[in-house]
């Protein structure tokens, strides 16, 4: 069987997805910049040899969006769900794995810059180790790769120093990809404008929307 990649993603509900970013955004803009992002994170993953893309989604798989993806992009569907962030990952990769899955990449959405190259590279890590993990600039994680569920792995904040803790605890071996920055606050956004037109660093959709963003800002100033 083949190894499943699932991106975790919400709808891009205005209110719901990118709040840290409203003000100086609204609400709108924050949704539509959250939807390209989620667009770029499933045609980054798709096609990928030995993988099957999978889409955890949230709130309702019954969103047009996720209708897209699927359709669109041959994706199949999970459904979030639990109490917390860790709980609701857990469930996603825990569904791929009883749909079939002998190991499972989870990642997010918030990574204009991610290289394709970082997913192909996770494909081949999950092989030899029994977890992979994607850090970010910000001591946080962008992927976590299992073969199997590592229950305490969910439990509490994902961040890079204390997962790793407990990975050395469990006697599990450890595959590191490169580091990424993802798009969390205003200081990340700010810093992904200005990488706009440099060595095609992010897709021309993406550079649209942040373009876009930066001249209203501007207007608003």
């Amino acid at each position: 069987m083949s190894t499943a990649l699932v991106i975790f993603a919400k709808a891009p509900i205005p209110g719901d997805v990118k709040t840290r970013l409203c003000p100086p955004l609204d609400h709108d803009e924050a949704a539509s910049l959250h939807g390209t992002l989620v667009l770029d994170a499933v045609e980054r993953a798709k096609g990928l040899p030995g993988a099957s893309l999978y889409v955890a989604g949230a709130p309702d798989l019954a969103h047009p969006f996720f209708k897209v993806m699927e359709g669109r992009y041959g994706a199949k569907l999970l459904a979030q769900r639990g109490p917390d962030l860790g709980s609701r990952m857990r469930w996603a990769m825990q569904d791929a794995f009883e749909q079939g899955a002998q190991e499972v990449l989870l990642t997010g959405t918030d990574l204009p810059t991610l290289p394709r190259a970082h997913l192909m590279e996770a494909l081949t890590l999950i092989k030899r180790h029994d977890v992979v993990l994607g850090p970010t600039t910000d001591s946080g994680l962008h992927l976590i790769g299992l073969r199997k569920i590592v229950p305490v792995l969910f439990e509490g904040i994902a961040v890079l120093a204390e997962t790793k803790k407990k990975i050395a605890q469990a006697g599990l071996s450890l595959g590191l990809l490169p580091e990424c920055r993802d798009l969390d606050t205003l200081e990340d956004l700010k810093v992904f404008i200005g990488l706009c037109g440099k060595d095609r660093a992010m897709t021309k959709r993406t550079e649209g929307a942040l373009r876009l963003i930066a001249t209203r800002l501007k207007e608003r100033m």
